[in-house]
């Protein structure tokens, strides 16, 4: 049972490596769905949205950046966190003008994971509700600037 109301969902084709990261999750309190295909991740999500995906990049059939372009078509709030072996400067400057929130290269340390879905998180829940507060108020500019503001990961870069 997750500690934390975090919905996840692990989308990669290794399938060892995602059920062991599954397991890692699990065993710091974090429950974690897992779709070994793009098809699949793209089925679990519009039949369950989950708060966070954690997806691979390089994967038969449809890729990463499919997933990505189609789940932030029909579900933008959902955070969507690149985890890949194979992307470089190019790759990640795409993912995130396609709107990820952070881009992890394997291997990574499973803490600087941990972290990275709990920002991604506060971010999605927070954000539109600090945004509707200054609406709320009158301030429209600010409210939207927030709404567009960039994560902290992104400024480490």
């Amino acid at each position: 049972m997750s500690k934390e109301p975090i919905k996840i969902l692990l989308i990669d084709d290794e399938v060892q490596f995602v059920d062991t990261l599954k397991d890692r999750l699990f065993l710091r309190g974090f429950d974690a769905a897992v779709a070994y295909n793009g098809e699949d991740g793209l089925k679990k999500v519009k039949a369950n949205p989950p708060d966070v995906i954690v997806l691979d990049l390089r994967m038969p059939g449809i890729d990463g950046f499919e997933v990505l372009r189609a789940v932030k078509k029909t579900n933008p709030e959902v955070q969507v966190i690149i985890l890949t072996g194979h992307g470089g400067d190019a790759e990640e400057a795409s993912a995130f003008r396609m709107g990820a929130y952070s881009f992890l290269r394997k291997p990574m340390d499973i803490d600087d994971l941990l972290n990275c879905i709990r920002l991604a998180y506060r971010d999605r829940i927070e954000k539109p509700y600090v945004a509707a507060a200054m609406a709320e108020g009158g301030d429209f500019d600010s409210a939207r600037e927030v709404m567009r503001e960039k994560d902290l990961m992104k400024d480490r870069k």
